[in-house]
């Protein structure tokens, strides 16, 4: 990235590297914040046309913009009283023109960049302190200007997030095991680092994935358009594999959030072959959500088109699963869609709960009632994943692994309660919203996520019944029949509604797949019958009356009551 700052409609990148300020005066002097005012003046042209008039004061933008910084600057050393200014005039004006200066700055979704050298501890205090000493300075310059006009100092101090909402560090890394062919992102900066100021909170202007994702047979390097100047990478562990998500700088604030969901490969991993490469939002004109199988250099690759609707982390999130899924199945791992903790009891019990199902079937929600349902037995709830994991043999024996160190959650799914035990650590999506809020909140650590997990319970998500409870599948053909249906009442995180059926309630991979996929399942059922693994299904009854809660409810009474049984 070349320039200062990157400022669009909606969102603000800052490069620390092209240029950053140490005082309020140098951030006045500078071209960048001239050009800041300058925007803003053309915001305020459409938005608010009485404060856009008392600003130009009759002169060209180009000219007010000159004769509003020389003001803010006179206003640093002199007092109101003692500065010659037409806009002194009217001093409640002249306040709102500032705050509103100062909440056009805060609409923006706003990040820093800062490029580093060889990675040491220092380097990472200093791309975190230069970015806190910058949320100082903007709320200082902004307090002083705005008391300087009042002639007064403020009553009531709000310590705001002013300046960024995250920063991440960055770094060329050389990346010497992929072909040539992958050379259009050789130069394209590694995330090393990065600091998010929670609870963070992003206004996506899509809440929903719409259309599939489709394998191809071509490359879609080929059809890479991306420069260094405008793309990024996170590189990232999914599970065992190893990622390298690029992505347009658009969507630096999908790609940050990442942050809370995958773990962030090191400096050394990075140099290694990835499994998985994505490509997000690729200006190729075409629309699409595909992925390939590049066996010239053993790797999956996918690309997600520019678009708007992209803005929902659920693109970002999906297709990395879905080459996450492809990968495994390939090498003989079982995807599985939806939850998996180990519960221990107070007693010393422990048990291994996975439940699937697709989206809004209700898995992590019936792990949520069970926390309420145990909270006087329950000793401790282990999180090996809430979205997507896997199912593989040892010695014949099956095993959980997870792919996510956090979850990605519907708000409005959840006990109300919930959402705010670690929204110190969480990022909010459009919280205020009625359809689809979301909250991306961390989970578990990276070592619990990828290591055997023993099952004990394995049961399909049934949120369209109204039966109640637990119930176990006493023929093993019944079991795979209505898990591979994958029936759902559909819930308004994708365009579908009402009553769908996906295969084995996985649309990310498996479907795809089918083929691949069905062998993994008779071996994997097979094994979980003979371990002695209760093979099931649970009534969560959340595609029925999402307000009720008593059908998840007496499930996860059921549940608590397994997890009692010897």
């Amino acid at each position: 990235m070349k320039e200062t700052l990157y400022l669009t409609k909606e969102l603000a990148i800052l490069n620390y590297s092209a240029g950053y300020a140490h005082s309020g005066d140098q951030l006045l002097n500078s071209s960048t914040f001239s050009n800041y005012v300058h925007n803003y003046l053309d915001y305020l042209k459409a938005d608010n046309e009485a404060l856009y008039f008392y600003a130009l004061n009759g002169k060209t933008t180009r000219e007010a913009t000159f004769e509003i910084l020389k003001l803010f600057r006179m206003l640093r050393v002199f007092k109101a009283e003692e500065v010659d200014s037409p806009y002194l005039n009217d001093k409640a004006k002249l306040l709102e023109f500032v705050e509103e200066m100062y909440n056009f700055w805060k609409k923006h979704q706003r990040f820093s960049v800062m490029s580093i050298g060889q990675g040491n501890a220092l380097q990472d205090l200093t791309f975190v302190g230069a970015d806190s000493s910058f949320t100082s300075l903007i709320l200082g310059l902004y307090r002083n200007i705005e008391e300087q006009i009042m002639g007064r100092k403020n009553r009531v101090y709000r310590q705001l997030q002013a300046g960024t909402n995250a920063s991440i560090a960055v770094k060329n890394i050389d990346n010497p095991k992929l072909s040539a062919k992958y050379d259009a992102l050789k130069d394209i900066e590694f995330i090393q680092s990065v600091m998010l100021r929670t609870p963070m909170i992003l206004h996506p202007k899509s809440n929903k994935r719409t259309g599939m994702f489709t394998e191809r047979d071509t490359n879609p390097i080929t059809e890479f358009t991306g420069t260094p100047d405008e793309w990024f990478c996170y590189p990232c562990k999914v599970g065992s594999l190893l990622a390298f998500i690029y992505f347009h700088r658009d969507f630096i604030s999908s790609a940050v959030s990442l942050a809370n969901l995958f773990e962030l490969a090191n400096e050394d991993e990075c140099r290694k072959k990835p499994d998985l490469i994505c490509l997000f939002g690729n200006q190729d004109d075409k629309e699409q959500t595909t992925f390939h199988y590049d066996a010239e250099d053993d790797v999956w690759i996918g690309c997600v088109s520019y678009h708007e609707r992209i803005e929902y982390f659920g693109y970002l999130k999906k297709m990395t699963l879905t080459l996450h899924n492809v990968r495994k199945m390939q090498k003989g791992w079982l995807p599985i869609h939806g939850a998996f903790v180990n519960i221990t009891l107070k007693s010393g019990k422990r048990k291994g709960i996975m439940l699937m199902g697709d989206s809004g079937a209700g898995k992590s929600e019936s792990i949520e009632a069970l926390k309420i349902a145990g909270a006087d037995v329950i000793k401790d709830i282990e999180v090996v994943f809430d979205d997507m994991g896997t199912i593989h043999l040892e010695d014949g024996v099956p095993y959980g692994q997870g792919t996510e160190i956090g979850a990605f959650i519907r708000l409005d799914d959840l006990d109300p309660g919930t959402p705010y035990r670690d929204m110190d650590r969480s990022i909010f999506m459009n919280p205020e919203s009625s359809n689809n809020a979301r909250v991306i909140t961390p989970a578990a650590p990276y070592e619990i996520v990828a290591m055997n997990h023993r099952i004990d319970l394995f049961a399909y998500a049934n949120n369209y019944d109204d039966k109640l409870g637990l119930h176990r599948f006493d023929e093993l053909e019944a079991a795979k029949a209505t898990c591979k249906e994958g029936k759902r009442m559909a819930k308004g995180t994708t365009q579908e509604v009402g009553i769908s059926t996906t295969y084995f309630a996985n649309p990310f991979g498996p479907m795809q797949q089918q083929e691949v996929c069905e062998p993994l399942i008779d071996q994997m059922f097979v094994a979980l019958r003979d371990s002695g693994c209760f093979v099931g299904e649970i009534y969560t009854h959340l595609g029925l009356d999402k307000e009720n809660r008593d059908g998840i409810n007496i499930a996860a009474k059921e549940l608590l009551d397994f997890i009692e049984k010897d």
